[in-house]
């Protein structure tokens, strides 16, 4: 099974947004960080863009429903023990600390939330969308131009 993440490009910016994600994916390889099978960019049979990126299809979701659940039952079968909850704050902290320590060069997320943090059969957790993911080396050019230092 695979999870296909489908761009709408008819709002402003998703080529750019695909264009980063496949940068920032293409070369990690950390198990907390969402695994992406393939990406597909064409054009439909009406002659418009079409891009689409398949991952790994993650069975329990994302953390959000886990945490927020709006059916009455489902929230009651759905409950996350403190162990569960202990396990995914590490996995999401091992993923970060790949991404800012341990890759070659060292990416920043910019989007994590709890939609964005998806768990397994074992809920292991596993980071994803990374559409707003910045090199280290980008966003420190651009923090430099746009914040005086602290040090002034």
């Amino acid at each position: 099974m695979v999870a296909i993440k489908l761009l709408n490009l008819h709002q402003k910016g998703p080529s750019r947004s695909f264009i980063d994600e496949c940068n920032a994916l293409r070369s990690i390889r950390h198990r907390n960080i969402l695994k992406i099978i393939t990406a597909c960019s064409s054009i439909d049979h009406q002659g418009n863009d079409f891009k689409a990126l398949v991952f790994e299809y993650m069975s329990n979701g994302s953390l959000y429903q886990w945490l927020h659940s709006s059916d009455e039952e489902q929230h009651r079968n759905k409950k996350l023990s403190l162990m569960q909850r202990l396990n995914i704050a590490i996995d999401v902290a091992s993923a970060l600390y790949y991404l800012h320590h341990d890759c070659e060069t060292p990416i920043i997320h910019c989007d994590l939330k709890p939609t964005n943090v998806l768990l397994d059969d074992d809920m292991t957790a596993h980071v994803g969308d990374s559409g707003l993911a910045r090199f280290l080396f980008e966003a420190s050019n651009s923090l430099s131009k746009n914040k005086p230092s602290q040090l002034d």
